[in-house]
């Protein structure tokens, strides 16, 4: 399995909207509201690097109202 945190920042008052899409998503294992630098943290697994990248670049990108985005993917 490979794991990826994504940071992401939206536009101002769409957090929830933003997180309840990602929720729908298959391989996303965990999404959170934040309080600091970054609006939203999720948690997203996938059977091998392909498919993680799929998920971050065509699903979680197409989603509107995302400003901007950092990945952070796990390497143990």
């Amino acid at each position: 399995m490979t794991t990826a945190y994504v940071l992401l920042n939206t536009e101002i008052g769409a957090e929830n909207q933003v997180l309840s899409a990602l929720k729908n998503i298959e391989g996303i294992e965990e999404a959170h509201n934040l309080w600091g630098v970054y609006d939203i943290i999720a948690n997203v697994k996938a059977e091998n690097i392909e498919k993680l990248k799929h998920i971050i670049t065509n699903r979680i990108e197409k989603i509107d109202q995302i400003n901007s985005k950092l990945t952070m993917i796990i390497t143990d």
